[in-house]
């Protein structure tokens, strides 16, 4: 199994801790976030909390360049949001297999779209 960095925009300390175990449950290695100028490469999903403004300019950026976005929040999505098509959208309390599975999706999805993009 490929190890992917996932990065994790969650302002609340305790639930970013939950989120970076499920990333690193599935295998893969998270990152934490350290500001809006985040170096996106390498970084192949995000798990961002779209409250905070400066995890949403990041979402923007990422979406920019095509990597996967999967939004967490205790909101239910917006106008502005869904225009950034995430790969998914869970309202807070969710069953951490619903993360496990959406990120394991787009992770999956956004591999595919590589590899045929690269066949071209």
């Amino acid at each position: 199994m490929r190890v992917a960095r996932v990065l994790i925009c969650e302002p609340h300390d305790d639930i970013s801790a939950l989120l970076e175990l499920v990333v690193r449950r599935l295998g893969h290695e998270p990152v934490a976030f350290a500001g809006i100028e985040v170096d996106h490469i390498g970084i192949e999903a995000a798990v961002i909390e779209p409250g905070e403004a400066a995890a949403l300019i990041v979402a923007r950026k990422l979406r920019a360049n095509d990597v996967p976005v999967l939004f967490t929040s205790i909101y239910p999505p917006d106008a502005e949001v869904l225009a950034l098509e995430p790969a998914a959208y869970l309202v807070k309390p969710f069953p951490l297999y619903a993360l496990e599975r959406a990120l394991q999706e787009a992770l999956a999805s956004s591999a595919h779209e590589h590899a045929a993009a690269a066949a071209l």
